[in-house]
């Protein structure tokens, strides 16, 4: 018994790992039994690394972030070919959302992996959200549902996983999970008519998997992050919801939960909500050992059942099992190249007012703010770059947060902001330059608001995510 004991609590890990090679340790835990492995774009993937997983363990999900927009592991280096969830929000054509989401979910078709960590299904009420803004599709629960359905359809068409995130809603937060515990304060009824709406729409449409978020809601759990929380996992997700896919935390290092307990007790907590996955975003020998025993020790103990363990990796091979089954979905979604979707998606969401005026290279400013954890360091805002594809001579300079604005001379002067409508800095920053050069170009590519004591008549252009095809799109207009 023990040795399947410890099969069972390796079914239920999912670890990340540094580097660009399958590391030894991890090879011998796909041999025994590890259930799942999270890739990021520090493991240089393509499809000889997926097969060296599955030459260990064929029934491994592995495991990705790719959202699209501003998250995206496999086009770091370039940016993304969609342009995120916030801008086909703004387009609001559901037919549209299917077909990125099917191109998304034939790239990872393509590379045979198993599970997409998207859609981002929150709604995004609160503007000044510092971790979810243009990952989510708008703020109002209805146009959220239809989009969060669209995209299930579109990656689950092609045949490979989704999962809904983050579980119960993580818009109306103004605090970023990675960094502490955000509170949601509103109210059972709010929160049941604004941010379930899309979780229960994807479980409607058959989503394979959700992902918990470290959230306290004191109408639903006043002591436990949803994440550790049997009433919301259990009774609210399983048993008022329905649902019966796998279940997968957020990544249990953010500081959300890892302030309150260590990984092992994080992950028996967890499992006793009512989680089948634990996601652990970097993860050594050791470290993984470590909750795994900790597992082990706790049905051992009787501070969790055996049974709920048994439950939890049999939903994780239920997945693992749906997506063997769907070859088919998968061969015939690699031959249904549709290029063009992403950057005809990133053109329709542009916002845009005055009148594009470059004819030759301009000073670009990026007004830089730092993005949340959960975006790549490596990923470019892009606009630069896709300027200096179409005009020579453009020029770039990034600012410091809060530092001074450079020196402006005849040339053409662009600015690039990103949320200004989260940064009152970032107005100002625009508002002096705009007092300096009236002719200046702002291009938002957050969520966007007008800078502080401007003028009208300014030429201004949002394109609502940080993609390659958005600052393409962008561009493209700017020179028109």
């Amino acid at each position: 018994m023990s040795g399947d004991l410890y099969r069972l609590a390796m079914t239920v890990l999912h670890p990340g790992y540094e580097g660009t090679s399958t590391p030894d340790w991890l090879r011998r835990a796909l041999g025994e039994g590890l259930g799942g492995v999270v890739l990021f774009a520090r493991n240089a993937i393509d499809a000889q690394l997926v097969r060296h997983f599955r030459a260990e363990n064929p029934d491994t999900i592995v495991a990705i972030d790719e959202e699209g927009g501003a998250v995206t592991r496999l086009e770091v280096t370039n940016g993304s070919s969609f342009p995120g969830n916030r801008a086909l929000g703004v387009v609001d054509d559901v037919t549209l959302t299917e077909r990125v989401g099917r191109q998304i979910g034939r790239m990872l078709a393509d590379l045979d992996i198993t599970l997409d960590y998207a859609p981002s299904a929150d709604v995004n009420s609160d503007p000044a959200n510092p971790v979810i803004g243009v990952r989510s599709f708008g703020a109002t629960p209805d146009l959220v549902t239809r989009h969060t359905v669209a995209y299930v359809n579109g990656v689950q068409g092609a045949g490979v996983a989704a999962c809904a995130k983050h579980f119960p809603g993580h818009g109306d937060t103004v605090t970023d999970s990675h960094l502490a515990l955000p509170t949601v304060h509103a109210s059972r009824e709010v929160f049941y008519e604004r941010d379930l709406p899309p979780f229960r729409a994807a479980i409607d449409a058959g989503v394979r998997s959700i992902m918990s978020g470290h959230l306290l809601i004191p109408a639903l759990d006043p002591s436990m992050p949803a994440t550790l929380s049997r009433t919301i996992l259990t009774e609210l997700l399983r048993g008022e919801l329905g649902f019966d896919g796998m279940l997968v935390t957020d990544a249990i290092e953010m500081q959300a939960v890892a302030d309150m307990f260590g990984p092992g007790e994080i992950a028996v907590r967890a499992l006793d909500a009512g989680v089948d996955a634990i996601c652990v975003g970097l993860s050594t020998e050791d470290s993984l050992h470590e909750i795994r025993d900790a597992i082990v020790a706790a049905v051992r103990e009787g501070t969790l059942q055996e049974e709920r363990l048994a439950e939890a990796a049999a939903r994780v091979r239920a997945l693992a099992g749906w997506y063997a089954a769907r070859t088919e979905l998968r061969d015939k979604a690699r031959g249904d190249v549709d290029e063009g979707v992403g950057l005809e998606a990133a053109r329709a969401a542009l916002t845009t007012s005055g009148t594009p005026a470059l004819d030759r290279g301009p000073l670009v400013v990026e007004v830089n703010t730092r993005f949340s954890k959960a975006v790549d360091p490596a990923t470019p805002t892009g606009v630069t770059a896709a300027l200096a594809s179409l005009l020579p001579n453009t020029a770039r300079v990034q600012m410091e947060p809060q530092g001074e604005l450079p020196p402006f001379d005849e040339r053409p002067v662009v600015l690039v902001v990103h949320d200004a409508a989260r940064h009152a800095w970032v107005r100002e920053t625009v508002a002096r330059a705009l007092a300096l050069r009236p002719d200046a170009i702002v291009v938002d590519t957050g969520i966007p608001a007008p800078p502080d004591g401007a003028t009208h008549g300014f030429t201004h252009v949002a394109t609502h995510g940080i993609s390659r095809v958005s600052a393409l799109a962008a561009a493209e207009w700017l020179l028109r």
